[in-house]
């Protein structure tokens, strides 16, 4: 398990606990939705390489017919 800390910014009192379970899940939701993101973000820039190379233009030449 992690350490939260927590600390207040006018006393300087610091508190430091044990993550509770529903921290816990939180953060493996967190993290399992990034990885997600990840590999979605990574299909996406796959399929737009993909694209560019079937119609036969570089990055470069879809920037500039955009612009």
């Amino acid at each position: 398990m992690g350490k939260v800390v927590i600390v207040n910014a006018i006393t300087g009192e610091t508190v430091e606990r044990e993550q509770t379970e529903a921290e816990i899940a939180q953060a493996k939701a967190d993290e399992a939705q990034a990885k997600a993101q990840a590999q979605a973000d990574a299909d996406r820039q796959a399929l737009k390489t993909a694209t560019l190379a079937k119609l036969g233009l570089t990055a470069d030449e879809v920037a500039a017919l955009l612009s």
